[in-house]
């Protein structure tokens, strides 16, 4: 499903306009992508979590030139879904 999906199906769903539909979303992931960037994570209570996750300082190897280069410490975004939404996905895809 892409972006253009989703804001047709709000749309169709609620009855608002496209052009209205697609501002609310990219608004909501601005928000969302604002959120996670300050380091705040982002709680959607029955759907899941929006969050930053640490990635520890780690030694990599480069085999084309036989060379080791330090990964430093870093933070990632990850989502972390709700339990209920889990069980129901779980679930869903079993049938």
């Amino acid at each position: 499903m892409t972006k253009a999906d989703i804001v047709s199906e709000i749309a169709k769903n609620t009855g608002i306009e496209k052009v209205a539909t697609l501002k609310i979303v990219e608004a909501m992931m601005d928000s969302i992508k604002n959120s996670i960037e300050k380091g705040d994570n982002v709680y959607l209570r029955g759907f899941g979590s929006f969050i930053t996750k640490k990635r520890a300082k780690k030694t990599a190897r480069n085999i084309t030139k036989n060379t080791s280069l330090v990964i430093p410490e870093h933070f990632i975004p990850a989502f972390k879904p709700a339990k209920t939404f889990m069980v129901k996905v779980r679930d869903n895809v079993k049938k």
